[in-house]
C-alpha cells in the first residue's frame, strides 16, 4: 500500500450511511476523516456543514445509498453541492453500494431507468468521479459521462473461501444474469460452475425451474451481487440440497437483507452466508450464519491509486 504524505491534497469525508467503513478506509490510507456535520431542519430537510477548508483538495466522499435510500441519496447530493461551492479541486464519490441500480433498463413499458437517473443527478450536482463496487449491471458504467472505477468483491470472497479448504466445490449462479460473476469466482477457486434457471413473476418473488450442471455430491457455493429479501438465494439453496448437494454456502457483495431475509436465511439450507460491509449490518442481522468481510483495504488502495494516477484495474490481475 502507498501511504499518504501529510501535505497531500486529499481529504476523506463520510456521511451517515456507513461511518465505520469510512473510518476503516481512512485508516488504511493514513488520512483522518475530515470534519463535517450532517443534521436536519425541523421539517426534515438535510443540513450539511463542512467544518474545515476543502479548497484545492481532492475530496473522496464515502456513502452507500442503502436503506433509507432516499435519505442517503439526498445527503450525498447536498454534500457534493457543498464541496463544489467550497472550491474542492475534485469531488470523488465512493459508493460501496449503488442504490437504485436494479432498475437499469426498461423491462416493461413506461418504466423508469433509475440507475441512469442517479448517474445524472450525481453529475449535475458536481461530482467528478465515481468509485463503485459490484454494480448490479456492468452497463451502468456507461450511464456516466465522467470517469468511473468499478471494483470487484469476488477476490475478497474467494480469498476467504480458500481459507475454508472446501472439497469438491461447484460455484452456482442463482440466475442466468450472474453467470459472469460465478465464472470469476470459479476461476479463482478452480471449480466448475452451475446455473439455476429461475423465473421472476413479480419483483422480490422467484421460482426455481431447473438446475444446469452437475451438483450431486458437491459443496455448492451460491454467489450473487445483492441479497435483498433472500427469496431467490434460499430457494436456490434448498433446491441444491434436494438435488444432491452435500452443503451450500452463499455469498454476496451487498447484504441489503430487507424484510424477511434474516428469518429466511436462518431457516434455510445455507450453512454460511458470506457478505461484505458495503452495507452495515445492525446487531439483529448479525446472526451466527452470517460472516461479514471488510472491503476497506480494497477501496483504500483504489483511492490511493486514483490519487496517485496509477492503474486501478491491475488490482484484479
Amino acid at each position: 500500500m502507498t501511504s499518504v504524505c501529510k501535505d497531500d491534497k486529499l481529504k476523506v469525508i463520510t456521511l451517515n450511511s456507513n461511518r465505520k467503513l469510512a473510518e476503516e478506509i481512512a485508516a488504511h490510507i493514513g488520512a483522518p476523516l475530515s470534519k463535517s456535520i450532517v443534521t436536519a431542519f425541523s421539517d426534515g430537510e438535510i443540513r450539511i456543514n463542512l467544518e474545515e477548508s476543502v479548497r484545492g483538495y481532492d475530496v473522496y466522499v464515502v456513502q452507500s445509498t442503502s436503506d433509507p435510500v432516499n435519505q442517503h441519496t439526498m445527503e450525498l447530493l447536498i454534500m457534493i453541492d457543498a464541496l463544489k461551492r467550497a472550491s474542492a479541486r475534485s469531488i470523488n464519490i465512493v459508493m460501496p453500494y449503488y442504490g437504485y441500480a436494479r432498475q437499469d433498463r426498461k423491462a416493461r413499458a413506461r418504466e423508469p431507468i433509475t440507475a441512469k437517473l442517479i448517474a445524472n443527478l450525481l453529475e449535475t450536482a458536481g461530482a467528478t468521479r465515481v468509485i463503485a463496487l459490484d454494480l448490479h449491471a456492468p452497463q451502468i458504467q456507461g450511464f456516466f459521462d465522467m470517469p468511473i472505477d468499478h471494483l470487484q468483491g469476488v477476490p475478497i470472497i474467494a480469498d476467504y473461501l480458500k481459507t475454508k479448504e472446501l472439497e469438491d466445490v461447484v460455484v452456482v449462479s442463482p440466475d442466468h444474469g450472474g453467470v459472469t460473476r460465478a465464472r470469476r469466482l470459479a476461476e479463482r477457486l478452480k471449480a466448475p460452475i452451475g446455473i439455476i434457471d429461475k423465473r421472476r413473476p413479480r419483483p422480490n418473488v422467484a421460482e426455481i425451474m431447473n438446475i444446469i450442471g452437475n451438483i450431486e455430491g458437491k459443496t455448492a457455493i451460491l454467489i450473487d451481487d445483492i441479497i435483498d429479501t433472500a427469496g431467490t438465494i434460499t430457494l436456490a439453496a434448498n433446491a441444491l440440497i434436494e438435488n444432491g448437494a452435500t452443503a451450500v454456502y452463499a455469498c454476496c457483495t451487498h447484504p441489503v437483507l430487507s424484510g424477511p431475509a434474516i428469518e429466511r436465511i436462518a431457516d434455510s439450507a445455507i450453512k454460511e452466508l458470506i457478505v461484505t460491509n458495503t452495507i452495515p449490518l445492525p446487531e439483529e442481522k448479525n446472526i451466527d450464519k452470517v460472516t461479514q468481510l471488510s472491503v476497506a483495504p480494497l477501496i483504500g488502495e483504489a483511492i490511493m491509486r486514483v490519487h496517485n494516477k496509477e492503474s486501478v484495474s491491475s488490482l484484479f490481475d
